[in-house]
Formats: structure tokens, C-alpha cells, sequence
């Protein structure tokens, strides 16, 4: 079975997210029915319930809609999403279908998923010099110039005490990311990267470069 990561999304309590357009993809388990990716997902990831969401984050391509770039949990029960307030915004109505998924769901413990909305920052594009500086190659997609970047706050990396989470220099949008990130984890510092862009333009964000270190046993 093919399975990136940042395609899923898990509670600890034996609930997993993910998108229909990831897994469900040609391109990953063609030979695999729903069925049987939920089925291995259980096995594997010691899980009793899978959320399935439609889409992934409006220009996602290099991935095909990873979970982890448009909601991600908070705590049990409760999900952060990727939302715009524009409705002529792509981004609008996969968050609108996310939003119905979600709400409409019950976790593994049987509790009604809540949802915390994270606005997405204004709308980036590619630049001809950056589509330029991008070398693709084998099955990279290539940047093209205009192009929408796939940017969304919910990509961030938790450490112990801690919220990495990306700036994309919108300071409006930026600060609103911050406090309610902070909102949601007030155990912990939120520290914005910034420079975010760069690594969305290669393919990813924060969450996708990094990987947490379990505690080793004492």
C-alpha cells in the first residue's frame, strides 16, 4: 500500500482523517477498494474509524490533497481546519465540503467532531524568476508562473511546549493564524516561521519537512 505520512491524521484515540482525493487517487492503490484501504489503515495504525473528506487543499497537486495541508486535530474531537471567507475563492467550496464531512462524523469514542476555522492566507502565486529557480524533474510538476501556491496555516509541526507553524508575510492573515493557534494550544508557544513560502513552492510546508522523535522508554 502506497501511503505518504502527511496523508494522514490521527486523535490518539483511535480516529484517523484523510482525503478521498489522496488515497483514493489512481496514482497511489489502484488495486485497493475503499474498503480495503480502511481496512488496512485499521491494521496498521491501530485505528477503529476512518473520517473521509473529499478534497484536499485547493492546489495541492504534488501531493494530491495530503490531510495534514487542510485540517489536522487539536485534540480528540476537535478539528482545525483550512477556511476561507470567499466564496469566489476555489478554496471555498472544499472547505465548505470538509466542513459538512467533518460535522456530519462521529469519532472512534462516538463524540460529534467540533471544528475550529484557520482563515488560509491571501492568494500566492508563483513569480516567473521563482518558477525559474525550480528544477523539476522525474515527476516533479513544474512551477508555473501564475500558479497558486498551496499555502495553509494548518501545516505546522508540534513539538513539546511548541507550534512551528508558517508566515507567509500577509500580516493580517498571519497574526489571525497566530492567535488562533495560540487559542488552540495554550500550552504552548506559537512561533511563525517565516519565509514559509520557499517551502511551499518546493512542494510542502512545516509539517511536511518534519518528523517527530518519539521518547525513547526509560
Amino acid at each position: 500500500m502506497v501511503l505518504e505520512g502527511g496523508s494522514i491524521h490521527v486523535d490518539g484515540e483511535g480516529t484517523c482523517i484523510t482525503t478521498e482525493e489522496c488515497l483514493l487517487n489512481p496514482n497511489r492503490n489502484p488495486h485497493m477498494t475503499k474498503l480495503e484501504i480502511e481496512n488496512e489503515l485499521k491494521d496498521f495504525l491501530g485505528v477503529t474509524k476512518i473520517i473521509w473528506i473529499p478534497l484536499g487543499l485547493h492546489g495541492d497537486e504534488d501531493t494530491n490533497g495530503h490531510v495534514d495541508n487542510l485540517c489536522c486535530f487539536i485534540k480528540p474531537g476537535v478539528i482545525l481546519l483550512s477556511w476561507t471567507d470567499d466564496e469566489n475563492d476555489p478554496q471555498y467550496e472544499i472547505s465548505v465540503k470538509a466542513l459538512s464531512a467533518l460535522t456530519q462524523a462521529v469519532d472512534a469514542k462516538g463524540r460529534q467532531i467540533e471544528v475550529v476555522k484557520i482563515h488560509v492566507p491571501g492568494p500566492l502565486y508563483i513569480t516567473k524568476e521563482e518558477g525559474e529557480g525550480v528544477l523539476a524533474t522525474g515527476h516533479a510538476v513544474p512551477r508555473v508562473p501564475g500558479k497558486r501556491l498551496a499555502a495553509s496555516y494548518v501545516n505546522f509541526y508540534p513539538a513539546n511546549g511548541g507550534i512551528i507553524a508558517p508566515a507567509f508575510g500577509d500580516k493580517k492573515r498571519d497574526e489571525e493564524a497566530r492567535e488562533v493557534l495560540q487559542k488552540a494550544f495554550p500550552d504552548h508557544e506559537v512561533v511563525m516561521v517565516e519565509g514559509a513560502r520557499e517551502i511551499v513552492l518546493g512542494g510542502g510546508n512545516i509539517h511536511c519537512i518534519t518528523q517527530q522523535q518519539p521518547v525513547r522508554p526509560s
